[in-house]
């Protein structure tokens, strides 16, 4: 069981005392009329009020509830060197303790003891009862399918958002109007009051404006940003160094918008590294608003290798130039600075889109240069499994496909795997598994391990493979070669069709999905609805969701293996061909894939329960 706890500041461990913070940015940095004589935080005035920004993020940062994820690494690791001396108190027990700053309950005002969060403690009667009462959500994410979407960040935002709204929560999500949304025979309504609205980006006011459309097939809609300026682009990301004015206006324009509207979220559920700068925004620029002052912040990390990373020049664009002091002090020094990092340090809690990628995040090998960060704040840091839209997944009921099949009738699925061979030129052959990849090629994905390993077994063994997909050009040279060589048993596809996609995973036997890394991971658990046996390396989503099949119990979904080489690869493949060959234990190997369910509705409530306790929006009896 998942727990979470907020308790008293844990007594300085023996012998070891608190890091020093000599030297870390904001210790002694006097700003504006003086000091609070309480905390020695610097406090200044505007608009008339005492700005509380950097006494917010101070105290914030005491406040957050400690979190326990599943099976995190265990240790007392010491605060990484360049984080705010203001964090790095709420980082080490010891030191918070020194600071003794007031704990503030999610609802309001100041308490000292213990609040728990635990997954499984509401049970989905009190989340659908009035123990449960409805949350404004604010979702802030670069991508939302269908309008946008490079990756399964947009496929999250949408489907995710709109389980919480049909829950009954106050759902409202905001992404860029970029130019290559198609807005023809959509509906995009423009909202009156976040009309011609200036930003100060770049040295200069930007004007945004907000319109609203309604996801297809719901009443959930969806807040678009439009600024010529910004987001009138070929493509979503640039990868130029003026994608940071971008994302920043962003969260800039969410947080004016709310404002307009008058509207205090209960939690700003902000995805990957474009949304990253709300959490300081929030204990910065606009920290003097009350709006926001019962607020709290969830940053998603759904792949830490995309961190947004700019030169640090860029921080009087973003109009951070004045709080310099607050960000990760090596990275100043290095001329540079990391969104996703920021929002690690700032971010009330964090999540990442499978318990096991919340584990391998904090490792060296895996933590993309973060693990220490991550291990510092690892009582903050949950894993929650991401969701499959069944709406859109689904083998009894799927458009894309010939032939619908259930767990309780498979024969469809023997027509879907003719008409996959037809469609794309594979020979039949009588008996032979196929096996399907749907992917985008990069180094990510693990097609390293196929240059060895899968020509040996293509001329060793009987299989056919069909294989969608594009991306480095060694990659698709790869498959275009295997092509070549293996005509009649091989088809590649560059590039992506929807259509290709649902029918790849209904007529393939077997699914391939060999990943170095994987936060996640969607496919294999469409395969697993569809009857599609996945054979994948234990690495993040992948471990949570396949488990390696057993014919002495029957017991299992997949194939699994663990060191990413070629011969663990073949292994797996090789295992995988020979149970196929066992026409009885194929069967209860499908069936056992197909009963599981990874929908929204089993994996959403997860959030709920997460943003329901982090508010405070849960009756004591509940708790």
């Amino acid at each position: 069981m998942l727990r979470w706890e907020a308790s008293r500041p844990a007594a300085t461990r023996s012998g070891g005392g608190s890091p020093s913070t000599e030297g870390l940015p904001g210790t002694g940095r006097t700003r504006g009329r003086g000091r609070c004589r309480q905390t020695g935080e610097s406090v200044s005035c505007r608009r008339g009020r005492r700005d509380r920004g950097s006494r917010r993020s101070n105290a914030d940062a005491a406040r957050i509830p400690r979190t326990v994820p599943c099976g995190v690494v265990a240790g007392e690791p010491a605060v990484p060197p360049g984080i705010p001396a203001r964090l790095a108190a709420a980082m080490i027990p010891g030191q918070a303790r020194e600071t003794a700053l007031p704990r503030r309950r999610p609802g309001g005002g100041s308490v000292e003891g213990a609040v728990e969060f635990r997954f499984g403690a509401l049970t989905q009667g009190m989340l659908e009862s009035a123990a449960m009462q409805p949350l404004k959500i604010c979702f802030v994410s670069s991508e939302v399918h269908p309008f946008s979407k490079t990756g399964g960040l947009a496929d999250v935002s949408s489907a995710l958002s709109l389980y919480l709204s049909k829950a009954g929560h106050d759902v409202r999500v905001f992404t860029p109007l970029y130019s290559r949304i198609e807005t023809k025979g959509r509906e995009f309504r423009p909202v009156e009051s976040l009309r011609n609205i200036p930003v100060r980006v770049a040295r200069d006011a930007v004007t945004f404006s907000v319109f609203a459309s309604k996801l297809p097939g719901s009443d959930l809609e969806i807040f678009f940003v439009e600024c010529a300026p910004l987001y009138h682009r070929p493509e979503l990301y640039t990868g130029e160094t003026d994608d940071a004015v971008r994302f920043a206006a962003l969260s800039r324009a969410v947080l004016e918008s709310c404002q307009r509207l008058q509207w205090a979220p209960d939690v700003f559920h902000l995805h990957d590294w474009h949304a990253a700068l709300t959490p300081l925004y929030l204990k910065t620029l606009y920290a003097w608003d009350r709006l926001f002052e019962r607020c709290h912040t969830v940053l998603t990390i759904h792949n830490i290798g995309y961190q947004g990373i700019f030169p640090a020049s860029v921080l009087t664009d973003l109009g951070l130039a004045d709080s310099a002091h607050l960000l990760y002090k090596e990275d100043i020094e290095a001329g540079r600075i990391n969104f996703l990092k920021t929002g690690i340090l700032y971010a009330d809690v964090l999540t990442t889109v499978s318990p096991t990628y919340a584990r391998e995040i904090q490792t060296p090998e895996f933590g993309s240069g973060l693990h220490e960060i991550l291990r510092a704040r690892r009582s903050n840091l949950v894993g929650i499994l991401n969701g499959v839209d069944y709406g859109e997944w689904d083998p009894a009921k799927d458009p894309h496909i010939p032939a619908r099949y259930s767990i309780k009738s498979l024969s469809g699925k023997g027509k879907n795997k003719k008409a996959l061979a037809q469609k794309i030129g594979l020979a039949e052959a009588v008996g032979a598994p196929l096996l399907g990849i749907v992917s985008r090629l990069t180094v990510q994905k693990g097609f390293e391990l196929l240059f060895a390993a899968l020509p040996p077994l293509l001329r060793s063994r009987e299989f056919g493979m069909a294989v969608l997909g594009s991306g480095d050009e060694k990659y698709e040279g790869f498959f275009q070669s295997l092509q070549a060589a293996f005509r009649g048993r091989v088809a590649f596809y560059r590039g992506f069709s929807n259509e290709l996609a649902h029918l790849i995973e209904a007529g393939s036997d077997m699914f391939l999905m060999p990943s170095l890394y994987e936060p996640c991971g969607l496919n294999q658990m469409y395969s697993l609805k569809y009857g599609t046996v996945p054979i994948v390396r234990r690495t993040g989503g992948l471990a949570d969701t396949v488990e390696q099949f057993d014919p002495a119990t029957s017991a299992g979904t997949g194939f699994v293996f663990d060191h990413f080489t070629p011969e663990a690869l073949t292994w797996a493949v090789e295992r995988a061909l020979r149970v196929f060959g066992d026409r009885k234990a194929w069967r209860k190997l499908v069936q056992n894939g197909m009963a599981l369910d990874f929908s929204w509705e089993r994996q959403g409530r997860h959030y709920v329960e997460l943003f329901a306790q982090l508010s405070g929006k849960v009756m004591a009896g509940a708790r």
